[in-house]
């Protein structure tokens, strides 16, 4: 079962599972999408993550995806 983790009300208030602590798994920037492949967590930048977002999909078991955060204003 492939879940996203997406808010439904741009409104409300989120509490953000990734932190500027998790790092990209390909290129060690900071991580957006958390992707859960045969058990093991796989987290990606937004470059990184779009990048295999149409394999990894597929095979993802959970995809979480807090890209959004990169447009929003401090």
């Amino acid at each position: 079962m492939n879940t996203l983790s997406t808010p439904t009300q741009p409104a409300a208030v989120l509490e953000h599972r990734l932190t500027a602590a998790d790092r990209c798994d390909s290129c060690g920037a900071q991580a957006y999408i958390a992707a859960e492949v045969n058990g093991s967590e796989l987290l990606f930048c937004a470059h990184h993550g779009r990048k295999y977002e149409e394999k990894l999909r597929s095979i993802a078991t959970s995809w979480h995806d807090e890209t959004a955060r990169l447009s929003e204003s401090v």
